[in-house]
């Protein structure tokens, strides 16, 4: 296939316009416009690498994370960069990068990643509020006809009355009389103590996320005219899940049954194919930190022992789940009122916020929550049309730090 050709099928199984703003994804190097018959995944381009692209004669690598991410000023061999994209030049080598539009696609890095963590009753992008079975509400206030479109307005704006993805401001009315009856030391905004008031009022009904819930109930409060304005919240419990049609890098799920924290640590460890990954567990999980020890080994190495690090009775309580591939710090903070945090690598501050507000934050290590993706990615290019291509999965890509 001719590389022009072939960017139709990365383009459709990860379209580009999902990608972050500042990101680079799309074509790096051109090639020689040969055909390609052989092709290399990788998550990092590195000499390593390219040898080994050039090693089995591939005339394209498709690199996840961008290899010229900062603008190049010279191609003059001063650094290990630019001596590889040098010699990619000469071997007449393309290159491609999916990077956060993978992330970002439906049946991309994300949704896979969650896959692993128990079965969900609705997944959603972080960033864009969701409706789903559980956690969302309707709220319905009461308001005179003066003051409907004020009121109304300003609980749109907090985040109220969005269904799905393509429609919002959405809201019931009906008109009706409203009665009260003002009594000592009130400040009723229409009417007189002693005197019931019959007021024409208008019912109004949205529905809510979880998440916006506090901001619409404060704007309503905030713009209501009357002192203690009646607000009722329903609980939506049998609502069922509303296909997302936009996409983010980052997802949000909600368990079907709640988790325990050593029941999500080891479901990711399996997910993943590792060992060992950074946990932050605060108290009240059942988290025994004094008991994780390390032993030393008779070639010198610790080995951390996994004996009893847990209470055996500590509560299932993790239901809904963040999780970002790579780096999801400030991804997160769109989404801050999930149970659990999982993630490649965070900053200290980052973490340590979490952990004071009482969340639990998994850290597996960067390219450790993507490269297991490359053989789905594999098939997913086969399956669109680059099924006449060897793919071939890189053995020399490998993470730059480890665990010692």
């Amino acid at each position: 296939m001719k590389l022009n050709d072939l960017l139709t099928t990365f383009r459709a199984v990860a379209p580009e316009h999902l990608a972050e703003e500042w990101d680079q994804v799309g074509v790096h190097l051109a090639g020689n416009g040969k055909p390609i018959k052989k092709a290399l995944l990788c998550i990092d381009l590195t000499p390593a690498v390219l040898d080994e692209a050039i090693t089995n004669k591939c005339q394209l690598i498709v690199a996840y994370h961008p290899p010229i991410f900062h603008p190049l000023k010279r191609l003059a061999d001063r650094d290990w960069k630019e001596k590889m994209l040098a010699e990619a030049i000469r071997k007449g080598i393309a290159v491609y990068s999916p990077h956060t539009a993978l992330d970002a696609v439906r049946e991309g890095m994300n949704d896979w990643l969650c896959e692993g963590l128990g079965k969900a009753s609705v997944r959603w992008s972080i960033g864009i509020p969701k409706l789903g079975p559980k956690g969302n509400y309707k709220v319905v206030t009461f308001v005179p006809r003066d003051d409907l479109e004020r009121v109304r307005d300003a609980m749109f704006e907090a985040g109220g009355g969005a269904i799905g993805l393509k429609y919002s401001e959405c809201s019931f009315n009906l008109s009706g009389t409203g009665t009260f009856l003002p009594g000592l030391g009130s400040n009723p905004a229409i009417g007189q103590h002693g005197n019931r008031e019959e007021v024409e009022e208008y019912r109004v009904e949205m529905v809510c996320d979880r998440y916006w819930l506090p901001y619409v109930l404060k704007a309503c409060h905030e713009t209501h005219p009357y002192e203690v304005p009646a607000i009722d919240v329903f609980e939506l419990t049998s609502e069922p899940p509303i296909e997302e049609e936009e996409q983010t890098p980052g997802r949000v799920v909600s368990l079907k049954k709640p988790v325990s924290a050593q029941t999500l640590i080891r479901r990711v460890k399996r997910a993943l194919g590792i060992k060992h990954l950074k946990a932050s567990v605060p108290p009240g999980y059942g988290y025994k930190h004094e008991k994780k020890i390390g032993q030393l080994m008779d070639d010198g190495t610790v080995r951390q022992v996994p004996n009893d690090s847990y209470d055996k009775d500590q509560p299932d309580e993790i239901d809904r789940i963040a999780v970002c591939v790579g780096a999801g710090g400030s991804l997160f903070e769109k989404y801050p009122t999930a149970d659990a945090y999982i993630t490649g690598e965070m900053q200290h501050h980052q973490i340590l916020d979490l952990y004071q507000k009482g969340k639990v934050v998994i850290l597996a290590g960067h390219t450790n929550t993507e490269r297991p993706f490359l053989g789905r990615y594999r098939d997913r290019l086969i399956e669109s049309g680059a099924g006449k291509i060897d793919w071939l999965i890189s053995e020399a890509d490998k993470a730059p730090m480890a665990i010692v």
